[in-house]
């Protein structure tokens, strides 16, 4: 009766050359190594903890390239649609 006792194999492919740690086909989001939020499974309180706290203490570093970003894109809109941008200077 051993055909009834099935067990599930597991697909655990290695890559001929790959010498890296770990599977390089898992799939993991780019930036969560750097969120406190992802990857712990604290229950609900405790992501809804992280989540403020990281809302309380953001990186300042990222507001100021972010701003700096914003406002060149703006003004390549502006050049690009012909805008006066003369009403910025004195005469």
């Amino acid at each position: 009766m051993g055909f009834l006792k099935r067990t599930n194999k597991k697909f655990d492919y290695q890559p001929r050359y790959y010498k890296g740690e770990g599977s390089p086909y898992k799939i993991e989001h780019t930036l969560d190594k750097y969120r406190k939020t992802a990857g712990k499974n604290k229950g609900l309180k405790g992501k809804f903890g992280d989540a403020f706290d990281e809302l309380k203490n953001p990186d300042k570093s990222v507001n100021k390239t972010l701003l700096i970003i914003i406002a060149v894109l703006v003004l390549m809109f502006l050049y690009i649609i012909d805008f006066d941008l003369s009403i910025f200077t004195k005469n």
